[in-house]
Parts: structure tokens; C-alpha cells; sequence
């Protein structure tokens, strides 16, 4: 085994999210198309037997308290499931931004499962694993094996995965954070538009690039009205975005306030990524690709 093992951490992207009712424990039943990104927060494993972490990166002082950390709460979730567990030193290098609905959080705790289950040759669907993902977050579960897939209930409940076409990914954050919670206590569920993609079976997401597009826009994020009535500033993200060459679709990612948009290849994301940054410099701004 190496002396230290690493891991990314890729951006999560809800391509859809749909929010299908408060449940009574106060949780809402949500159903996300997920994909992620080929680029996100960076973590190594130096194996020993306490754990501890690093932070570092361009938007390492946006992490919070090292006690708090996603990273280490995975740790010793699974640690209280396995006796003996060798653990190590962790040192993540953040690159993602915090609030803005790109799960990096959650993908830093799914890596630091999936570098704690190579270092005690662990499967990934071992249960004690699983336990331990969903013990630190709704979006652990979906994190852990980072591949796209239908996620329903509160995250608990996962497609196997799926194989989408490539598409370009353009991905922007104006630089302010939106409380979760805040945008879920505007939501209001009794005036959510359209019911249109709502209970789709995995089996019904299109294989083929145009037919994914459009199987995409009929469907939507409920939670982007209710975030751009916190902050403005992501109706304008997304009005930049939709103007970019090529264009194919605009959307909010998860509960904001990044936005992403969706491109026939990554050379044209690429290009609207570099027009991005010309007229706002102060944007986080990166492309890449999606599918296979």
C-alpha cells in the first residue's frame, strides 16, 4: 500500500432537483438527476492510527472549524463501526466553494470513507461503509461512488449508476454563499409550477445527447426561484451563462448559488468559461465535462 493515498473529491451537480414534500421528521423527499464534475477539493491519506487534518487551497478559510469538518465527522462515524479501524492524517486541499450547492462538503467526507476503506480493504458497499456516509450527510451516500445517478428520498435512495452522453459542463459561483436552509424555508411547495420529470424511473433518462437535453428541460431545480429571491445575483449568473455560445441549458445546482451550464463538447464549455472570466473576474468559473 502506498505511503499515502489520494483521492478527489469531484463537484456534485443536481442537473434536476425536485422537491416532493416535507416529510413529518421536518426533511423534505427530494428526487435529483447527479452528475459530477472532473474536477473538485483534492484529499490524501497518510495511514496511522488517529485521525487528523489539513486544510489548504484557495478556499480553504471558507471550511470552517477543523472539529466540524465533514472529513473528520465521516472518520469517526466509521471508526464507531469498525473496531481497530486504522485512520491517518488527512490533509484536503479545498478548491470548491463552500455554499453553493456543489456538495463539496459531502464529497470531502465520501473521500475520506473511500481512502479509510482502501487503507482497511473495505468494499465500498460494505454496509458499515454506507452506515457511516449516511450517518454524516444526506449527500455522502451519493458522493461516495461518484458516478451519475437518480437520488430520491432525503438521499437515502440511489439508481444504480448511469451512463450519460458527453456533454461540455460550465460551472460559476458569484462569490456569495446561500443558506440551505434559508432557501428551503422559502420554498413554497404549493406553488411549485409543474409537476413535469417527477418520479421518472432511472430506466427513463435518455442515453442520447439531444434527447437528454430536452428530456432536461422539461424537468427543473424547484429550489432556484426561492434561491434568486435570497440572492438576485444568480438570476444574472444564469442569464450570462444562457448568453455563451452554444449554450444548451442554464441551471442552478443544487440549492445554489452556483449555476452550470450545458454545452455539445467541452471545447465550447471551455470557451464560455474564458468569456465568463473576462466580464467578471471575480466569478468562480470552471469547465470541464460530464458523461461518457
Amino acid at each position: 500500500m502506498p505511503a499515502v493515498l489520494a483521492a478527489l473529491a469531484p463537484a456534485k451537480v443536481n442537473l434536476t432537483l425536485h422537491v416532493l414534500g416535507r416529510r413529518a421528521d421536518g426533511y423534505h423527499d427530494l428526487e435529483s438527476l447527479v452528475a459530477f464534475a472532473p474536477f473538485g477539493d483534492r484529499l490524501t491519506l497518510r495511514p496511522g492510527p488517529a485521525p487528523a487534518l489539513t486544510v489548504s487551497g484557495p478556499t480553504a478559510e471558507q471550511a470552517g472549524a477543523l472539529g466540524d469538518n465533514l472529513v473528520l465527522r465521516s472518520a469517526r462515524a466509521l471508526a464507531e463501526r469498525i473496531p481497530r479501524l486504522t485512520l491517518g492524517r488527512f490533509a484536503l486541499v479545498k478548491r470548491l466553494p463552500a455554499g453553493a450547492g456543489l456538495g463539496g462538503g459531502s464529497a470531502d467526507a465520501a473521500a475520506a470513507l473511500r481512502l479509510l476503506a482502501q487503507a482497511n480493504r473495505l468494499a465500498l458497499d460494505d454496509p458499515r461503509v454506507r452506515d457511516a456516509a449516511r450517518a454524516t450527510g444526506a449527500d455522502v451516500p451519493v458522493c461516495l461512488d461518484p458516478r451519475p445517478r437518480l437520488m430520491r428520498g432525503i438521499g437515502d435512495i440511489l439508481s444504480e449508476p448511469l451512463v450519460l452522453p458527453k456533454l461540455g459542463l460550465l460551472l460559476v459561483h458569484p462569490g456569495i454563499a446561500v443558506p440551505t436552509a434559508a432557501v428551503f424555508k422559502a420554498l413554497q411547495l404549493e406553488r411549485l409550477s409543474s409537476q413535469a420529470g417527477r418520479g421518472r424511473d432511472a430506466v427513463a433518462v435518455p442515453g442520447e445527447r439531444a434527447a437528454l437535453i430536452e428530456w432536461l428541460a422539461a424537468a427543473s431545480n424547484d429550489l432556484e426561484a426561492p434561491a434568486i429571491a435570497i440572492a438576485p445575483v444568480i438570476a444574472e449568473v444564469l442569464r450570462a451563462i444562457a448568453a455563451c455560445a452554444g449554450c444548451r441549458l442554464a441551471r442552478m445546482s443544487g440549492s445554489g448559488s452556483a449555476c452550470f451550464g450545458l454545452f455539445d463538447g467541452s471545447r465550447q464549455a471551455a470557451a464560455a468559461a474564458r468569456r465568463l472570466k473576462g466580464m467578471q473576474p471575480r466569478w468562480w468559473v470552471r469547465s470541464g465535462a460530464i458523461g461518457e
